[in-house]
Formats: structure tokens, C-alpha cells, sequence
């Protein structure tokens, strides 16, 4: 039987990782440069997607919400120079990912979820692993968005082709 949600997260990364790769096939100012649009430059879309996909692996881990959010808050304004540094990040974070979800025993058990903004409910982990990945892929819309309005291509990063992708793939 599948494990949809770990299946979710192997997309996640990939579609990061995918998107990374094309922006650094561009000119490094691609980064940096500003854009009107959701975001001021591609790195603070990139820096808001990872202090998100941070702070709900925090929750998964253990921490109650309003301490996740606290410890990322700073690195929610920390833009690093590079997408090099940014493929890193992201890397070791799905790694991180990959090893939690494979503890997991029962991924439909609920946590009592006290969000600072929308307040407390019952929550199943499942349903953290699918709104990460929501997140994450409305962002790499943004980011494909905002690549476009700088004058190049993105690259598509839908889960279906993660799909065919994946397949075809001999580690798959």
C-alpha cells in the first residue's frame, strides 16, 4: 500500500530541488533581483517556503506551534546570496523530513494544534504533511511567476510529472 503523504513529501523535495535547478541555470542577479509580485525577489520567496517547511517540521517533531513559529521567525528575513546555499537548506531539510516520516507508525493520529493566528484543533499529522506541501507548491507558483515577469522560463515542477518522473527513475 502506498504511503501517500511520504510520497508527498518525496514531491515536495523534488519540485524544490526542480525549481532550484532551473534558477540556477539563470544569471545569478535572478535571485536578487527585484520583481512586483508576491514577493520582492525570488530569494524571499524561496527564504519564506523553507521558514514554513521549517517551522511545521518543528511541529511535527514535537514543538507545540507557538514555539515553532518563535524559533523560525528570525530566518524569516534571512536572504542568503546564493542558490547554491538555498539547495543546501532544502536538501537537508527533506532529508530530515524523509527520516521523520519514516519513524512514523501512524500518521493519522491527531495533535492538539494551538496556531497563534487561527487558534486550537485537533490535527492529524497527514494533514500537516499535505498542507507543506499546498504551501510549498503555491510558493514555487510565485517563484514561476516571478521568473517569468524577469524574462525567462521556469520549469515545470507538477506533481504529475514527479509521477512519470519518479518511474522512470532507476531509484525510484
Amino acid at each position: 500500500m502506498t504511503n501517500h503523504p511520504a510520497e508527498l513529501l518525496k514531491y515536495h523535495a523534488w519540485a524544490n530541488q526542480t525549481i532550484i535547478g532551473r534558477i540556477k541555470e539563470l544569471p545569478a542577479p535572478a535571485l536578487s533581483q527585484e520583481v512586483n509580485s508576491s514577493f520582492p525577489t525570488v530569494a524571499h520567496a524561496l527564504s519564506h517556503i523553507y521558514v514554513v517547511d521549517r517551522m511545521w517540521y518543528l511541529v511535527l517533531t514535537g514543538a507545540g506551534m507557538p514555539e515553532a513559529f518563535q524559533a523560525t521567525m528570525a530566518l524569516n528575513t534571512r536572504i542568503l546570496g546564493s542558490i547554491d546555499e538555498y539547495a543546501v537548506m532544502f536538501e537537508e531539510l527533506a532529508g530530515q523530513y524523509g527520516d521523520w516520516i519514516q519513524s512514523q507508525d501512524d500518521l493519522e493520529q491527531t495533535i492538539l494544534l494551538d496556531n497563534p493566528f487561527a487558534g486550537v484543533r485537533q490535527t492529524r499529522l497527514s494533514e500537516i504533511v499535505l498542507h507543506v506541501v499546498n504551501h510549498g507548491t503555491y510558493h514555487r507558483g510565485n517563484v514561476s511567476t516571478m521568473l517569468r515577469q524577469l524574462g525567462h522560463a521556469s520549469a515545470m515542477n507538477d506533481y504529475a510529472l514527479f509521477w512519470y518522473q519518479a518511474a522512470a527513475s532507476p531509484t525510484a
